[in-house]
């Protein structure tokens, strides 16, 4: 008989919601490894053996939210109806959002410190997105959101809707696109948004089809 794995998906994964819970509150300086370990009723020995450190701890938790955020949006629909398919990229967006709120404060409202975007850089080459810079004194960079394989996702959608149109133009229509929906998004979460879930979700697609237009229509302003 096989013995039973002591340090399972199942608490890899705990670690790392109790992990997003405190960067998301605290920032990352929140993290320590018995705390983490404490909270999510395991030791800290368990917390090394599955990550090794706390800095691949604190990397992996933004690993993990991009992971999640990706499947929401490859499972958005892909028809012969570009204009539909980008809608629904929008709500996948929102959902991915609403399902874990940690993950997604931690990917876009907290910095990730320098000393734990090597994991996160690696894993955006190895999904196909552009690889991080370096700075002169040999410090990581990190990633773009723009350079994320998960953008490429919209980047895509928007390239469809446009039929053609420059990259430039692309690249502009899809970051306006972006920052409308981020902004919908924080909004939200921040409780700043009136309304039950209904009444929300309605609004954000109102405003989205309302200003989507009008960004994908504009052309880039140069300085």
């Amino acid at each position: 008989m096989a013995r039973p794995r002591l340090h399972d998906d199942a608490l890899r994964t705990r670690l790392l919601e109790v992990a997003s819970r405190a960067i998301s509150s605290g920032g990352e300086a929140a993290v320590t490894v018995r705390t983490v370990a404490t909270e999510a009723g395991t030791s800290p020995s368990a917390v090394y053996a599955l990550f090794g450190s706390r800095e691949d701890l604190v990397a992996a938790v933004s690993e993990e939210g991009f992971r999640r955020f990706a499947t929401h949006l490859g499972a958005a629909p892909r028809t012969d109806d570009p204009g539909a398919d980008l809608v629904a990229l929008g709500l996948a967006y929102r959902e991915s959002a609403l399902a874990d709120p940690h993950f997604y404060r931690v990917m876009f409202d907290r910095a990730v410190p320098p000393e734990a975007r090597t994991g996160v850089a690696a894993d955006a080459r190895e999904a196909g997105g552009p690889p991080s810079g370096t700075a002169a004194d040999g410090e990581t960079l990190p990633v773009p959101a723009t350079q994320r394989p998960t953008f490429g996702v919209l980047r895509d959608a928007v390239a469809r809707v446009l039929g053609g149109a420059p990259p430039e133009r692309v690249e502009s229509a899809a970051v306006g696109l972006w920052g409308l929906v981020h902004g919908l998004v924080t909004l939200e979460l921040a409780g700043l948004l009136p309304g039950d879930a209904a009444t929300r979700e309605r609004r954000y697609a109102e405003a989205a089809g309302t200003v989507g237009p009008g960004l994908l229509r504009a052309d880039p302003v140069r300085p």
